[in-house]
Formats: C-alpha cells, sequence, structure tokens
C-alpha cells in the first residue's frame, strides 16, 4: 500500500521552517506528523535540527510522500 504524494509549496515551506520549524510547524505541513511532536517537544532538537531541516528544504530535499511545487 503506497501512500500518495504530497503537494508542499516550496517557498511557503521554507519560510515556515525558518520562522517557525523549531516548533516542528514545517514537518506537521510536510505530514510528517510524529516527527512534528518529536521536534515540538525537543524545541527543534536543541536547535540543530531545526538548522538542517531549513538546509534540507531550502535544497528541496526529497522527503519521502512530498512533492515541491514552485
Amino acid at each position: 500500500m503506497t501512500k500518495r504524494q504530497r503537494e508542499v509549496k516550496w517557498i511557503i515551506a521554507l519560510l515556515i521552517s525558518i520562522f517557525f520549524g523549531g516548533i516542528g510547524v514545517d514537518r506537521f505541513i510536510m505530514g510528517h506528523i510524529w516527527l512534528g511532536l518529536l521536534k515540538l517537544i525537543t524545541g527543534g532538537g536543541l536547535g540543530i535540527w531545526w538548522l538542517i531541516d531549513v538546509i534540507l528544504i531550502a535544497s528541496k530535499y526529497q522527503f519521502k510522500n512530498i512533492t515541491w511545487v514552485d
């Protein structure tokens, strides 16, 4: 059983990741609910996970089940 690809606007995801990524909002909009909750609880992995996600989203990393839309 395969999940459907989720289309996410890249620039919106990047802005949300920069401003609200420390509390996991970027992961929530990408459909990664459990990772978003974990990121929320840890404060963005003490900032490290937040920074990594900003870099990954900025480079349009191909997350599982995500299709970037310009």
